[in-house]
């Protein structure tokens, strides 16, 4: 039997990012709480919930019943129509999102929202260019990878959505203008980035796309001021300010969204992942009252038909319900600085520690050959022939049972919201363990 579920998912599907031959999938059978299990009952710890979107932790069957009693009344309706799920669903949105963000255009998931969360900036303000981060992944969509400075995009960037302009990331760690403090950079970022606005003409800019808080990319950390200076560059030029809480949303970072760190008000916010915690495909665009006034009289032409599903929308209503009833953003952020204290306790024990950045449960530890000179274990966009450590860490956290993201030189730590002390001292053990690999190449 286990032979023959992996036979029929590597003959007749595709996998995700990577060439196909000699993928050695785990085989899912069964999941609850922190961890989930193979079909030979061997038990994993998931420390970056699967794809850092299983916020409430696995097997909730609080959502399979809201779910049940959707679908025993109606499970689809077109998107031009009016439901009870629907509404409740945008208003409990338009509550827990920041400052005038008040009507939400529901998508199947975070690339979706992306896309048109560009479509509306570049409808309202009648502008074409989008200015993103470098080091950011915004989906794999067209225009959500090219919005995106992930190098996942190379492949197909022959064929890119037009008018996207990069800048450099206020990465303090690596600060592209060697700052000495992590303010300094974000001083030296927004200037770079206002000079940007200038050459490309900031009467062409429809918006700046950030992350509420760096995932993927390396977990990079915002200055203090940094977002709050880019909202008022934003309204200096008229442009929108979209922010990205794809996975930085649904109190992954201690807060219930990542900008909410930084008392910051976007015109657009784009979510998924964590709406639903990954139990149903869903996302959405929130917008502002005044975007969404400017539409009471212009066409808002874009649609899609799952567009407000109401089967996902129950799956999310109930998900914020247990996020909220369980406290689970505060959770979020005693969690963290949990995990921050135990790092710090690790970088004693492993010279390959070279940074530590964390937001609540979204982290990544950087791994580098020497602390001195921060030359990486692994190089950025490694080839094949450069990922040796890579490797060597990713089997091995796979060997002591735990999932989690292993890129290049960084280890991700990104557990359910509900996480137990235990649970993150077992999986920190296993980290550990993975790091002594690492440890092996520090010159």
């Amino acid at each position: 039997m286990n032979d023959e579920i992996i036979k029929n998912n590597l003959d007749y599907t595709l996998f995700s990012w990577g060439k196909q031959g000699g993928l050695n999938p785990i085989n899912a059978s069964y999941a609850e709480g922190s961890y989930f299990y193979d079909r030979d009952g061997k038990q994993y710890l998931d420390f970056s919930s699967q794809l850092m979107n299983v916020n409430i932790g696995h097997g909730n069957q609080r959502i399979t019943e809201a779910v049940a009693r959707q679908m025993k009344e109606m499970s689809y309706a077109y998107p031009g129509m009016a439901t009870d799920v629907r509404g409740r669903l945008g208003k409990k949105l338009a509550e827990i999102t920041p400052g005038n963000l008040t009507k939400t255009f529901f998508t199947l998931g975070g690339a979706e929202a992306i896309e048109n969360g560009i479509k509306l900036a570049r409808m309202y303000t009648g502008r074409h260019k989008i200015i993103t981060h470098y080091r950011a992944y915004h989906g794999a969509t067209y225009g959500a990878i090219t919005a995106g400075g992930d190098p996942r995009r190379f492949p197909v960037d022959s064929q890119a959505m037009p008018n996207v302009v990069h800048v450099e990331n206020p990465y303090a760690y690596r600060c592209p203008w060697n700052s000495s403090s992590i303010e300094e950079c974000g001083e030296l970022a927004l200037a770079h980035l206002e000079r940007v606005i200038k050459f490309e003409n900031s009467d062409s800019v429809a918006a700046i796309l950030f992350e509420g808080e760096s995932g993927s990319s390396g977990c990079i950390k915002y200055p203090p001021m940094y977002l709050k200076h880019v909202r008022a560059l934003c309204d200096k030029y008229g442009i929108m300010m979209i922010v990205d809480e794809v996975m930085s949303g649904f109190g992954r970072t201690g807060k219930m969204f990542g900008v909410d760190h930084h008392d910051v008000t976007p015109d657009i916010m784009c979510l998924a992942k964590g709406l639903t915690s990954g139990y149903l495909p869903l996302g959405g665009v929130v917008v502002t009252d005044e975007i969404a006034e400017y539409f009471n009289d212009n066409p808002m032409t874009i649609g899609l038909t799952y567009s407000a599903h109401p089967t996902l929308c129950a799956a999310a209503l109930e998900n914020i319900k247990i996020i909220e009833e369980d406290n689970l953003v505060e959770r979020a952020a005693e969690m963290g600085q949990y995990i921050e204290a135990e790092v710090e306790k690790l970088k004693a024990k492993h010279p390959s520690i070279g940074d530590f950045r964390n937001t609540g449960l979204l982290g990544c530890i950087e791994l580098v050959k020497n602390r001195k000179t921060k030359e990486p274990t692994v190089p950025w966009n490694a080839k094949p022939s450069e990922m040796e450590a890579t490797v060597r860490m990713a089997a091995k956290i796979r060997e002591l049972g735990m999932f989690t993201f292993v890129r290049w030189n960084w280890i991700f730590i990104a557990p359910p919201l509900n996480i137990s002390k235990t649970e993150v001292d077992q999986g920190l053990e296993i980290v550990s363990q993975a790091i002594a690999i690492a440890d092996e190449y520090c010159i």
